[in-house]
């Protein structure tokens, strides 16, 4: 990664690149240069085609030539044009994708991590939570439905103390589409389902019976919900988590309607965490003010960047309430949000999946992975974000580019 300090406050951006993968086809990273050589990166997930065209349609065109460092001024930029025909969906994660790589640039710039410059460390690490998925040599989402004790043994013997489930997800209805599955090879995606059996109620609920027998409460249990359920469903399962314990049920219904995740949050005893499927700090605002949540997910390549980030963070202090940034994505998640968490008083904890960074695709793509012990995450200590794309990586056959250079640049 380029040292660099800048002896001026001005530092044009002169190339915009985005790279795909095959592998990962979900997956946008995005590059952008500067007339003094710093690269910053950036990354975003899901329908990778259409975020792509809207940084290069839309979003070049307002960068390309302009000061690198304006972080505040691009955003708002965006934002504004964007918010003309709707911001939220493919614009904001291009947005988001191109604000994180503006941070970098940024940190590189000064010689300093991203968090350094929102204001500093709170602490030195964070602590984790395994989400449960199947992938590479792992096949931890099996395992939750079939031995989840066993599971949540094999995770303590890791010093990991938190995982994530999701036992009822299969009782929901279910849409086969490639394009629907996530990252782990599940259907997170589909219409709400409006009647979960007593039977089925149960087959989801001894899994975290099964957990709690095996290790009792030496393992933090996170409930995901995915959206899967309509109201009723949702408290008929938040009530029968209630004797468990469970650390926070997660999305259990679609975020969209404020005043209904009131009525969730007043019927059941479990805490509610809400929602990486928000975007901007306007989103958060709606759900905060009507009392819908006790922890904020935001997912930082999806709703606006570390600069809004940083401001849903400060949101969520405001009424005294953790921020625990969503990850399952790709690596530039997971290090975004670790600025986050390094920086905001209120972060309570960051989501990994082992299957990625042990022993999965990380160190295909970047330069530096996580380190992590004892459940614990520490956090980059390099100028800017922390990782960068492997030159030979963006050489590979299966990954494809498109790029955009500005009018008046050179590009390095």
């Amino acid at each position: 990664m380029t040292s660099y300090k800048s002896e001026t406050a001005i530092d044009r951006i002169v190339k915009i690149e985005t790279y795909r993968w095959e592998e990962q086809s979900n997956i946008l990273w995005v590059e952008i240069t500067t007339e003094n050589g710093l690269v910053g990166l950036g990354e975003t997930f899901y329908i990778p085609g259409a975020v792509e065209s809207v940084i290069h349609d839309m979003a070049a065109p307002l960068l390309l030539d302009k000061n690198a460092f304006d972080i505040e001024n691009h955003w708002n930029t965006l934002f504004c044009c964007a918010n003309f025909y709707g911001y939220a969906g493919a614009e904001m994660r291009a947005f988001s994708a191109i604000d994180i790589a503006l941070w970098d640039i940024l940190g590189q710039a000064t010689g300093m991590p991203i968090y350094q410059l929102l204001g500093g460390k709170c602490r030195d690490r964070i602590r984790i939570y395994n989400t449960c998925i199947n992938a590479y040599k792992y096949k931890d989402m099996d395992d939750s439905f079939e031995r989840p004790g066993e599971l949540a043994q094999n995770l303590l013997d890791q010093g990991i103390t938190a995982m994530k489930i999701w036992p009822w997800d299969r009782f929901a209805p279910q849409i086969q589409s490639k394009a629907l599955t996530g990252p782990a090879g599940w259907a997170a995606m589909g219409p709400a389902g409006s009647y979960l059996s007593l039977e089925d109620l149960k087959k989801g609920l001894w899994v975290v019976e099964d957990i709690r027998k095996k290790v009792g409460d030496r393992m933090e249990i996170l409930i995901e919900g995915h959206s899967r359920w309509d109201l009723n469903c949702a408290i008929k399962i938040g009530r029968a988590l209630e004797p468990y314990e469970i650390f926070w049920l997660e999305d259990i219904m679609q975020p969209e309607s404020p005043s209904d995740l009131a009525r969730l949050s007043d019927s059941i005893r479990v805490p509610l965490s809400i929602s990486e499927r928000l975007f901007t700090r306007y989103g958060f605002r709606q759900i905060l003010e009507a009392k819908a949540a006790h922890v904020v997910m935001m997912d930082v390549v999806w709703t606006g960047g570390i600069t809004e980030a940083k401001k849903i963070a400060t949101l969520a202090d405001t009424y005294h309430l953790s921020v625990a940034p969503h990850d399952g994505t790709g690596p530039v998640t997971i290090f975004s949000g670790l600025h986050i968490c390094a920086n905001a008083s209120n972060a309570m904890m960051m989501e990994t999946e082992r299957a990625y960074y042990d022993g999965g695709y990380y160190s295909e793509c970047v330069t530096n992975i996580l380190t992590i012990s004892n459940g614990h995450v520490e956090f980059p200590t390099t100028p800017g974000l922390g990782t960068a794309l492997r030159e030979d990586f963006k050489a590979r056959k299966d990954v494809s580019s498109r790029v955009s250079v500005g009018q008046d640049s050179v590009c390095l």
